[in-house]
Parts: structure tokens; C-alpha cells; sequence
């Protein structure tokens, strides 16, 4: 930012700019939008932050970030308990419940499968979804995964490893965009790839 700021300007505009979406431009300007308006937007922002900090963590059961655990969709039993809708991450989650059409379970993976980045399955919730899987309940894994490479290999692992359960595996229909991601698609368009969904 140069001389006319001081270190805590800097280092929160540097912090702003690590955040998906924003970079150095409008890391300054959301920074300037802060400072100038610090009773209405910085100290509320500030205090709500550290208390999501304090209370936030991750649902045992599903992943889902909450501030009770188990997470208020699993603690909800008018959910039906047959239907777990697999997703990357808990953005993936908030968006199929935006659209308001899907009133199963979830299991947050915690990402994809990468053998550019090295992940593999031990580095995400497999085991724990085949564990959910394994209790005799569940009748169908809806794969709500990006239509991306990692997220097609990751599919494609999942159906294999669930082959063996009697449980149907089906992936969300090819209305989602390739490489679209599920948080940023519109509420007609998750309605549509969950009416559609087929065998994975």
C-alpha cells in the first residue's frame, strides 16, 4: 500500500486480500469501507468474527459447520435419514439448502481427490461416509460433486467404494455447468440437477 499507511491497515488489507474473491484492489477498498464506517461495520464484523472463532466447529456426523453438534440439519428428524447428498464442502451444503428442494442429510467430504495436489482419500471423509452408509439406514448417496476433473474422479471413486453396499449412488443431472461449483449456481438450476439426478 506504500508509506501512507501503518502497519494495521497493511496487515488487514493483506488479510482481506487472502479471502476467495477479493484481491489487493478490493481488499483496499473493503479495508476503506471498514475504516470509514468502524461503529456500524468494523467493530460488529470484528466481534462477530471472534465469536464464530470461539463457537463454530464441525458437525461429528456429517461436517457441517455449526455452533451445536450435532449441526442443526442432523439434530432435524422430520429429515429423511434414507438420503445422504454428498458435497465438497459446507459452501456446496448451504447452497442445495437455499434452493429449498432437498430435505435429506449431507456428508462434507472436506474436498476432492488430487493427485496434483496430493490428496488422496485418507486426507478426506471417506471413511466416515462409508461408516454412515454401512449402518443398514441409508438408501440412497446423491454425489453433489463439481463437474470438474477432481470432482469426477472423486465421483468415480465414491460409486466404487459404495458398489458394494446395496446402496443406489446417483450424481446430481448435467445441468450444473462443467466446472461450475455449487455455491455459485442459482436456485433453479440446483432444483433442476436434483430432480434430474441418474446412476453415477
Amino acid at each position: 500500500m506504500g508509506a501512507s499507511a501503518g502497519p494495521e491497515i497493511e496487515r488487514l488489507i493483506a488479510l482481506l486480500a487472502k479471502l476467495p474473491g477479493l484481491g489487493p484492489r478490493s481488499a483496499r477498498r473493503s479495508a476503506l469501507a471498514l475504516l470509514k464506517r468502524r461503529d456500524q461495520l468494523l467493530r460488529p464484523l470484528a466481534q462477530a468474527m471472534a465469536e464464530a472463532a470461539d463457537k463454530v466447529r464441525a458437525c461429528t456426523i456429517c461436517g457441517a459447520l455449526d455452533t451445536s453438534d450435532p449441526c442443526a440439519v442432523c439434530a432435524d428428524r422430520s429429515r429423511d435419514e434414507t438420503l445422504i447428498c454428498v458435497v465438497e464442502e459446507v459452501g456446496g451444503l448451504w447452497a442445495l439448502e437455499r434452493g429449498g428442494t432437498y430435505h435429506g442429510r449431507y456428508h462434507v467430504l472436506g474436498g476432492l481427490l488430487s493427485a496434483l495436489d496430493g490428496r488422496g482419500p485418507e486426507a478426506l471423509r471417506v471413511n466416515e461416509l462409508t461408516a454412515r452408509v454401512g449402518g443398514g439406514v441409508v438408501r440412497e448417496v446423491i454425489l453433489a460433486l463439481p463437474a470438474t476433473v477432481d470432482g469426477q474422479t472423486t465421483a468415480h471413486y465414491l460409486a466404487d467404494r459404495l458398489s458394494n453396499t446395496g446402496v443406489s449412488v446417483t450424481s446430481l443431472a448435467r445441468g450444473v455447468p462443467v466446472g461450475g461449483e455449487l455455491d455459485w449456481l442459482d436456485d433453479g438450476t440446483i432444483a433442476q440437477a436434483l430432480r434430474a439426478r441418474r446412476p453415477a
